[in-house]
């Protein structure tokens, strides 16, 4: 049972610690004594302030002890531990779980694990033939060659007859699929982003459903969503909600067409009458025509 009372001699011992202390860090890292601690029976940690700027509020720790009966002093270890304001690194997080959608970059690789519970096997039963099969024995040796791991283009390509090359003959040739989990976690996330639940939805007059620039898509989530091909919207090219909506329905607005004005008539004129302008020193008057007309203005 660990005692809450010091031992006597190895708290009395603090110039032993010290000294232990200084040894092992350096006489310009260790401050003045903080406190002894009891740990057991005849264990006690002796602490020292730190005195190095980057430590900030953690103290080196001696910890003495000596055994029963025994009045010579024994060294157990000093080590730097951190105290109750000292500036502490974050904890850490496995990189799984620090990932975020659009950390990934170019080049970048993103490993999944064997049993991800997003991803179910894209078919089942072994690769091998059937025991009436009309594949021989030698093509059945060439099959373990589909367990191969894809390492670039020169990965093992699936054997003639085997259940990889059958399946990418009828477009399953995918090794796993989604889950049944990984559909649903797909499902919340674009309903969370592009739902019926946001504001943009609330505020739309229409849902995607009846807009046409509503692109469907293949497979069971078809049932629930779909893309939008609206250059204008934000969810252009995103997975949208049928629920989901903006302004930019097709049917919100229509513009009515612009009004086309009538073509323009030009009169022409081919018969004019002869305009006085000023009488002559004869008393007669002169006639112009439609140029002198023009040049006199």
């Amino acid at each position: 049972m660990r005692s809450r009372t010091p031992d006597r001699l190895c708290a009395e011992a603090v110039d032993v610690a010290l000294a232990v202390t200084e040894e092992a860090a350096g006489p310009q890292s260790v401050g003045e004594h903080l406190g002894v601690v009891a740990e057991g029976d005849r264990v006690v940690t002796h602490y020292f302030a730190c005195k190095e700027p980057a430590y900030r509020g953690w103290r080196w720790a001696t910890t003495l002890t000596r055994a029963s009966r025994a009045k010579n002093i024994t060294i157990d270890e000093t080590v730097l531990l951190p105290g109750d304001d000292s500036v502490l690194a974050p904890e850490w997080v496995p990189w799984s779980e620090r990932l975020r959608p659009g950390d990934m970059g170019p080049g970048d690789l993103l490993p999944t694990e064997s049993d991800d519970l997003r991803l179910e096997p894209g078919w089942s039963g072994e690769d091998t033939p059937l025991p009436n099969s009309v594949v021989s024995e030698e093509l059945a040796d060439v099959v373990e060659a589909e367990d191969a791991e894809l390492s670039g283009p020169a990965a093992a390509l699936p054997a003639i007859g085997s259940i990889g090359a059958i399946a990418g003959e009828i477009g399953m040739g995918r090794r796993r699929v989604l889950s049944r989990y990984g559909l649903h976690a797909a499902a919340d996330r674009w309903e969370e982003e592009f739902g019926p639940k946001t504001p943009m939805a609330q505020a739309a007059p229409a849902n995607c459903l009846s807009c046409g620039f509503f692109v469907p898509i293949a497979g069971s989530l078809r049932q629930a969503f779909g893309l939008c091909a609206n250059e204008f919207s934000p969810a252009d090219g995103r997975v949208v909600s049928l629920g989901y909506g903006c302004g930019g329905h097709s049917e919100a607005a229509v513009m009515p067409k612009p009004p086309v004005p009538a073509p323009m008539t030009l009169d022409e004129i081919n018969e004019v009458d002869p305009l006085v302008l000023h009488p002559n020193r004869q008393g007669s008057v002169e006639e112009s025509t439609p140029a002198e007309e023009l040049g006199h203005s």
